[in-house]
């Protein structure tokens, strides 16, 4: 986020650029270990392509639980119910109704302002593999992404923690980023801050040798005595750069999300929190988005950044939806694109709000621009994320607490 969540949410978790975090073209190889599994990961969103939705109306929300600081919701391939993040460290399985712990790892777990636990991806193939992957701020400050086994189908094993990347975060507490999440070529993404303070006064973001500001995409099992292999598909790989960068420019991206609903490719929508003027949602071809740069620190939205460092990028994905900070807004939270039939109010259309302002809004994305931007009536105080369950199910969180799934409802006659 920026230097504040910003105002009183910073007090609370920079739901910064917790933003959010890519095509079978551009990706995995053939020998990639969850990549035939991956196809399951767009599923929801590659279901039969219908009439986008109008965006007016029609969702409710069902208030399904409150948690302690909730900062994602996710569901696993093949398993009922879904699964909340806490940001003090715990991972709650609430299934028909009932809560219980499926992994707790506060101990290790740094919280305050932006930093906790913030998000789980699940192996494509969990199932059958019961990996699953959390990313999270380590005691020292640090990033962490960590692998856990399944130990039952209601609790993962604590003793099976595997670090498979750490990512040093010197000096700073926010912008941590915080998403990751598996492709359809079943490679794990992951969305990093630029490192924190403000301004990026480091150049991370445009540094291709930094693991800041970026997203990431990596197998993350273990391969030739490493704890990861990075696709060689990858645009630094075998050249200057780190070989895990998929893209380079982002800010914050606390929440990203795939969407294969146009039936035209897979594409990925980034939530990229901005510094004083802008919040912006990226949008691109998950192909076109290997290489990408994004613009942070030369660019805050459409806009050049004055503490930007030359020269400037000779390439920049600019994005689909900016807003200013002017009417109380303070950090985009991304969402998804939905594709659940119940909701056919929002089918087609990006969910996405603003954790400061709570309003839940929908657009229609486009390569290039954004489309029919449109309240949907509903609101979340602290809205601190979106998050997917089963079918496509959609779920909102509040740092305050309380979990909601976003209903159909009927209009009155």
């Amino acid at each position: 986020m920026t230097s504040k969540f910003r105002h009183h949410a910073r007090t609370r978790i920079a739901v910064s650029a917790l933003a959010a975090a890519l095509a079978c073209a551009s990706g995995a190889a053939a020998g990639d270990r969850h990549a035939q599994a991956g196809a399951a990961v767009a599923a929801p969103e590659a279901a039969e392509a219908a009439k986008t939705g109008g965006g007016r109306g029609g969702i409710g929300l069902k208030r399904v639980g409150r948690f302690r600081a909730p900062t994602y919701v996710a569901g696993a391939p093949g398993e009922k119910g879904v699964f909340v993040v806490e940001q003090a460290g715990r991972i709650r399985l609430l299934r028909r109704g009932k809560r219980r712990t499926f992994l707790d790892i506060r101990g290790k777990v740094l919280i305050g302002g932006e930093q906790g636990l913030l998000s789980v991806a699940f192996a494509p193939d969990y199932r059958t593999s019961g990996f699953l992957y959390v990313f999270y701020v380590t005691n020292g400050g640090d990033l962490a992404i960590e692998e856990y086994r399944r130990d039952s189908a209601k609790r993962a094993a604590p003793g099976s923690a595997r670090r498979v990347l750490t990512i040093d975060h010197p000096g700073e507490s926010n912008h941590n980023g915080g998403q990751v999440a598996f492709g359809p070529d079943g490679l794990l993404y992951a969305g990093t801050g630029d490192g924190g303070g403000a301004g990026d006064t480091s150049d991370n973001a445009q540094d291709v040798d930094s693991l800041l500001g970026k997203l990431l995409r990596i197998d993350p099992r273990p391969s030739s005595g490493q704890p990861y292999r990075s696709p060689g598909s990858n645009p630094f790989a075998g050249r200057a750069g780190r070989d895990e960068v998929y893209a380079v420019g982002l800010r914050n991206p606390y929440r990203f999300s795939f969407d294969g609903a146009s039936g035209k490719g897979t594409r990925i929508a980034i939530g990229d929190v901005g510094q004083n003027r802008f919040e912006e949602i990226d949008y691109e071809k998950l192909g076109a988005a290997n290489g990408a740069n994004f613009g942070w620190n030369d660019f805050e939205g459409f806009s050049t950044f004055d503490g930007a460092h030359a020269p400037a990028p000779s390439r920049h994905d600019r994005p689909i939806k900016v807003y200013g900070l002017g009417g109380g807004g303070c950090a985009v939270i991304g969402g998804y694109v939905s594709a659940a039939r119940e909701l056919a109010s929002i089918r087609g259309r990006y969910v996405y709000g603003d954790f400061c302002l709570g309003q839940i809004r929908s657009l229609v994305p486009k390569l290039g621009r954004a489309r029919k931007d449109r309240r949907l009536g509903v609101r979340v105080p602290m809205l601190s994320s979106f998050g997917r369950g089963p079918g496509g199910s959609l779920y909102a969180t509040s740092l305050n607490g309380p979990v909601f799934k976003l209903v159909g409802k009927r209009r009155k006659r």
